[in-house]
């Protein structure tokens, strides 16, 4: 049901809007991002690709290959699952984790440029907190790749590829704007880890299944951290009332008759 919602203007006079109209707009291009999210998992991305950034190399290599990236031991690794699924679940858990690198590279990113009055320490602290949340992720999905038998992928570029999130374009950009690519990447990897989690049901993976859902849990609270500061209400006003000349200023201007 959509409610009319009351509005006062600096004139004081009154306009009606709709909460569909004050919707914040971020929401609405990451809602529109989000519901045109169609990645998939790369299950035959295995073994070394030529095509593949971080599988070759033009620099002598002395080393004695044992597994190739992205494959499963045949042998087994000390898990009662047969080969089919092993393969198969690490190979969805390495995309996470290649996702998961590329969000802690933009949360990284984002806490060295925070500025700003509500950025600079209490959005820089909260990012601080994402990106430990984020790196113990990673190891947690990692060791479970390899505990499956499976190559997890290391290699920063090769890691860029396989992932189904992107990291932004390079560059410094607005506060908000930041917030906004953070929190799309959140809800698009909740969208995947779910999905891994229902197929490991399937296979009766359930080893899987408990490590995904301590993670998609904890980013459920990460995206809902980053929901709450993208909202609309805040205590700062930003500068508009030194640049508009309008002697909107906290002490200068008159109290609504109606606290008073």
């Amino acid at each position: 049901m959509v409610k009319n919602v009351i509005l006062t203007n600096r004139g004081g006079t009154m306009q009606n809007v709709t909460n569909q109209e004050i919707m914040n707009e971020d929401f609405k291009m990451v809602q529109q991002n989000v519901s045109q999210f169609q990645e998939g998992f790369k299950l035959s991305k295995s073994g070394f690709d030529t095509t593949m950034p971080g599988h070759t190399t033009s620099q002598p290599q002395n080393m004695i290959l044992r597994q190739e990236p992205r494959t499963v031991r045949s042998e087994g690794s000390g898990i009662s699952l047969n080969a089919d699924v092993r393969l198969e679940m690490g190979l969805m858990l390495d995309d996470h984790l290649c996702s998961l690198n590329v969000a802690l590279h933009q949360y990284t990113k984002h806490h060295w440029l925070t500025e700003g009055a509500e950025s600079f320490l209490s959005l820089h602290h909260l990012l601080d907190e994402h990106i430990d949340v984020t790196q113990n992720h990673i190891d947690k999905v990692g060791e479970r790749v390899a505990r499956l038998g499976v190559v997890p992928t290391a290699h920063p570029v090769t890691q860029h590829e396989i992932s189904y999130i992107k990291h932004e374009v390079e560059g410094r950009y607005t506060m908000r704007d930041f917030l906004r690519n953070d929190l799309e990447h959140e809800l698009k990897i909740q969208l995947m880890l779910r999905k891994t989690i229902e197929r490991a049901h399937e296979l009766k993976d359930f080893g899987t299944v408990q490590v995904l859902e301590e993670v998609l849990l904890k980013r459920e609270d990460l995206g809902y951290h980053l929901w709450s500061v993208l909202e609309d209400d805040s205590l700062v006003r930003g500068m508009n009332h030194l640049l508009d000349r309008n002697d909107d200023i906290s002490r200068s201007r008159p109290l609504n008759p109606k606290l008073q």
